[in-house]
């Protein structure tokens, strides 16, 4: 076993995922433990451009016509040979449905421990959310097997992932029998009302809100701010707003200048939409809501009795 840190990027339609380059900034803090390397792997087709930025030591390659979309079937047969012959200390893939697909398939298959929801690095050590951020749980690499590990965002930025320069691109062998499946078509969502994506001001309600009619509280909220109400997936269940305002791992990521999440508490799946937002103010009666580790400011305290003279400070600014 060597002591690189593998990174498999997670790309889709030409466009790295930003998880990716979460995941490169949390190898770099773990080979600096491990006295290793932090190596990015870059499965796909035709995509050797995709490394460009990847702040990695270097990049390894496998291209075949089989991984020009994802699979897992492809993937894993791909990355099977690459783990067993390498044999890196760890290897990070993102806690997505892509990234939890293949590494739990990889860790029944090479019989390889799995540790997942890792947030952050700390001495070396993974520190991973569990119970949606109410525990955290401190897990040291094994010595013997490569340990796998599925990464959530809030520990790191995107940015931190990126590089200047273009890293050294190795290609190596990809071996793959037929794929039992392949990608018949990409089917688009519905034209929503607003693109929650693009708007600078976000006012997002969870399960505080406590009933559909409260959401009035909230438009009016975004009135004054000139943004846009979107929510958590509680909200969105309920049939509240439309899935098209959903912010999180079943939604979209989003990235306006201020989040003003009430009633929120922050678990992994949100968190992983909206963590880099400029700005996160945080309202929840909770203390110990995970929302308050990533937020900019916090106020402890019942939604309800905030609105209200927020609402009369904003009218009368």
């Amino acid at each position: 076993m060597n002591q690189d840190i593998f990174v498999v990027v997670e790309h889709l339609r030409g466009q790295v995922a930003d998880i990716s380059y979460i995941m490169l900034a949390a190898a770099r803090d773990l080979a600096q433990a491990t006295g290793g390397e932090v190596v990015a792997v870059l499965l796909g087709h035709n995509a050797q451009a995709l490394a460009s930025n990847l702040a990695a030591n270097h990049v390894l390659y496998g291209d075949h016509s089989s991984l020009a979309e994802f699979t897992s079937d492809a993937y894993t047969q791909a990355l099977a040979g690459l783990l067993s012959k390498e044999a890196p200390r760890a290897a990070f893939f993102g806690s997505t449905s892509i990234g939890s697909d293949v590494a739990g398939v990889l860790s029944a298959r090479l019989g390889l421990p799995l540790v997942s929801s890792c947030v952050q690095i700390a001495d070396g050590n993974l520190i991973s959310q569990i119970c949606g951020g109410k525990i955290m749980a401190e897990s040291a690499l094994s010595d013997e097997v490569t340990t796998l590990v599925t990464v959530i965002p809030g520990g790191y930025k995107p940015a931190q992932g990126q590089a200047q320069t273009s890293p050294a691109v190795t290609t190596f062998e990809v071996s793959i029998a037929a794929p039992r499946v392949s990608l018949k078509q990409y089917i688009e969502p519905e034209v929503a009302d607003v693109d929650i994506s693009a708007e600078n001001v976000l006012i997002a309600v969870g399960r505080g809100i406590q009933t559909e009619d409260n959401l009035e509280l909230a438009e009016e909220l975004a009135e004054l701010l000139g943004g846009v109400v979107c929510a958590s997936r509680p909200v969105v269940d309920q049939g509240w707003l439309p899935t098209a305002r959903m912010v999180g791992k079943s939604g979209k990521s989003v990235k306006p200048k201020l989040y003003l999440a009430l009633g929120i508490s922050g678990a992994p799946e949100h968190v992983e939409g909206m963590a880099d937002a400029e700005m996160i103010i945080a309202i929840n009666m909770d203390p110990d809501a995970p929302i308050f580790d990533i937020a900019t400011y916090g106020a402890e305290i019942d939604l309800f009795d905030l609105i209200d003279p927020l609402l009369e400070a904003l009218e009368g600014a």
